[in-house]
């Protein structure tokens, strides 16, 4: 077992750059996996990684290693699923990403009831609003809330979540509430998720001739959703929301929803996971577990503010 745990610090190594990334990422100290890569090397006899003081890179036999050590954990992951599929309690280690309000709101709520539950399996839990590469990452299960394009992955659908313009009253004191659409493009700072790659460059909201893309801007961006939310509470402009996220701020009055007639497009709510994971029972427990309760939590919530 302490070669294959090799095998999975140099395949995490070689992926993410560096031996304290790759340690972090499976929980291991740098010098604890440092040593892993050392003992791999000297089991084998070779070099695996050229090490100067500002970077980590393989060498050529390491990167002839690294695509024969990805066969062999993938082989190790296939076995380890059709025994699963034998036993009463699945175990083993489910890694996780979702955005950071759905996984703060939604996901992360979830999961110690779900552990609790399945006491043999660990969760791993990363939040990001950035879009994430399931198998370079080494992630089993991404949970996301807007449109998914990456046709390779197998999709779940689990809700449409509504969506909401809105406020806060100071705001609209000062800048005016808008009465058409169109009244975003002038005078309005639009409060925008944007990162390298980020789909939210425009709105698609629903108009009298359907739903019309708006190229709307703002003064300043963010690349963390909650960050936006934060500033559209302290006044600084007109956010665009899943519903569940801002439902308690708009029964409090903190913001208010406008343009309730031209809403922006629903988003769904669902997840992704590679298509061998199919069949691996402890990945198909969670998700489960969380598209029951976590449709339950959304439900809850439209009723609370309608």
């Amino acid at each position: 077992m302490a070669y294959m745990e090799s095998l999975r610090v140099f395949c995490r190594v070689v992926e993410l750059g560096s031996i304290t990334s790759g340690g972090r990422d499976l929980r291991l100290t740098p010098a604890v996996a440092s040593k892993r890569i050392k003992e791999l090397e000297k089991h084998l006899g070779v070099r695996l990684f050229n090490r100067t003081t500002r970077s980590l890179t393989p060498t050529e036999v390491g990167k002839e290693f690294y695509v024969e050590a990805l066969r062999i954990l993938d082989a190790v992951d296939v076995a380890e699923t059709v025994v699963a599929h034998y036993s009463d309690a699945p175990r083993g280690t489910i890694r996780v990403t979702a955005p950071m309000a759905a996984g703060r709101r939604i996901i992360a709520p979830l999961v110690p009831d779900f552990v609790e539950q399945h006491p043999d399996i660990d969760v791993r839990m990363r939040m990001s609003d950035r879009k994430v590469d399931l198998l370079a990452d080494g992630l089993d299960v991404a949970f996301f809330v807007g449109t998914p394009h990456d046709s390779s992955l197998k999709l779940r659908k689990i809700a449409d979540c509504e969506r909401v313009l809105c406020a806060a009253p100071d705001y609209l004191e000062r800048a005016g509430t808008p009465r058409h659409p169109d009244e975003l493009l002038r005078g309005h700072n639009c409060l925008l998720l944007r990162y390298p790659r980020s789909p939210e460059y425009y709105w698609t909201l629903n108009t009298e001739a359907g739903f019309r893309k708006f190229e709307v801007s703002g003064k300043y961006d963010a690349d963390d959703s909650d960050v936006l939310l934060n500033w559209a509470l302290d006044g600084r402009g007109v956010v665009n929301k899943p519903l569940f996220e801002v439902s308690e701020h708009l029964r409090s009055g903190r913001l208010i929803e406008i343009l309730p007639d031209a809403r922006p497009m629903p988003s769904m709510f669902g997840c992704l996971y590679p298509h061998k994971k199919l069949q691996d029972p402890k990945i198909r427990l969670l998700v489960d577990f969380i598209a029951r309760r976590g449709l339950s939590m959304l439900n809850e919530t439209l009723a609370l503010t309608t």
